[in-house]
């Protein structure tokens, strides 16, 4: 199995466990007289199974991301790292951009006045190169990942 399937079922699997939870959650409790929608024991041990599955899918997903080579010589954990660092840098510029917006609602000359004290061009392009090292990046890893064998 490649890596990107073990990680789309991965993918599945949470989506599998959150919904047997839904489902288990309305059917712990009905109406006096009314009927289970479902089996609350049923759905504990389908979701149990689903549990087990997911897990299994992480660990081999982990073992393979640290011991996999990427590029460069780094693992493909360590680029997840630099990629999940870059997404946070653009958006703390991002929302340092929302902070330098100023609002009008100045009444009188004698009310305090704000001045932007960052030069916003530069941090747009900031935002720029930031997004494109990210995209390129995880292009490269979602490519490597059809590519690489899961290690059993």
């Amino acid at each position: 199995m490649k890596l990107a399937q073990a990680l789309i079922l991965r993918a599945d699997s949470l989506k599998r466990f959150r919904q047997l939870k839904e489902r288990l959650f309305s059917a712990v409790k009905v109406q006096e007289g009314d009927e289970q929608p479902e089996s609350p024991q049923e759905l504990i041990k389908e979701l149990e199974v689903v549990a087990k599955e997911f897990t299994g899918l992480v660990k081999k997903i982990n073992i393979t991301n640290y011991a996999v080579k990427f590029e460069n010589g780094k693992t493909i954990s360590e680029a997840l790292a630099e990629r999940d660092v870059l997404k946070l840098r653009r958006q703390m510029y991002e929302e340092l951009i929302e902070k330098t917006k100023l609002e009008l609602n100045r009444y009188s000359r004698s009310e305090v006045k704000f001045v932007v004290t960052v030069n916003v061009p530069k941090i747009y392009r900031m935002i720029e190169t930031l997004s494109k090292e990210h995209r390129e990046l995880d292009s490269k890893l979602q490519q490597f990942n059809w590519m690489t064998d899961l290690i059993e």
